[in-house]
């Protein structure tokens, strides 16, 4: 695939490109002026602004599939005016400029839905994912709850709580859906999308996630 990135020098993309360059995908990465030196190297920098899509629309092809990346670094509650602000607003222009351009298939790091916590950040992913919809590209939506990895290993201490809560039949759907998954299997995941485009949309939540092979 030739692969079109928004967000590729944060937590997950820096993970991602390597992988999606191993096994032989172009990818071209959105990246602000001085950022280059952020990306993964073999990715092909294209210079633009993911808040404004005329700064980058012209240049999605040849690109055939978009990955959206995009989000507020270490959400939290407090952070719903950052939401709206970045995340909202980045997939927004990304879904009006794939659309009018060689596209065919959209994949979206969304979050797990229904959710009791995080409302604003909930949101604004289900509002991404709306927008897709209503654009009718093919679309997969990646929907981890919590990304385990370096510098990201807080909710270890807190899994016996999923555990128990998955005991219960009342909340043992969305301790499931909640349930955190390890950075390699979010990544594995999104490699799996890539290279299985779907005719319509296709949602990839944690025990999906969790089932995903290991990357070699």
């Amino acid at each position: 695939m030739n692969v079109f990135m928004t967000g590729a020098t944060g937590y997950i993309g820096r993970h991602l490109i390597p992988e999606l360059l191993r096994r032989g995908h172009a990818v071209r990465a959105l990246v602000r002026d001085g950022s280059e030196k952020k990306l993964a190297r073999g990715a092909i920098p294209v210079r633009g602004n993911a808040l404004d899509a005329s700064t980058f629309a012209d240049q999605i092809a040849p690109s055939d599939t978009f990955v959206q990346l995009v989000g507020v670094a270490h959400p939290s509650p407090a952070k719903g005016a950052e939401f709206r602000a970045i995340d909202l607003v980045s997939v927004k222009e990304s879904v009006a400029a794939a659309c009018r351009s060689t596209i065919h298939h959209f994949v979206y790091l969304s979050v797990a839905q229904p959710a009791p916590i995080m409302r604003d950040y909930v949101a604004v992913r289900a509002e991404g994912e709306r927008l897709l919809r209503e654009c009718k590209l093919p679309a997969t939506f990646i929907r981890p709850w919590y990304v385990l990895g370096p510098g990201h290993r807080w909710p270890y201490a807190i899994l016996p709580l999923y555990w128990l809560a998955m005991l219960a039949p009342a909340s043992r759907d969305t301790a499931r859906r909640l349930y955190p998954v390890p950075l390699s299997k979010v990544v594995r995941s999104l490699v799996d999308a890539v290279e299985r485009p779907p005719s319509g949309v296709r949602i990839v939540e944690a025990p999906e996630m969790a089932k995903a092979a290991a990357i070699a």
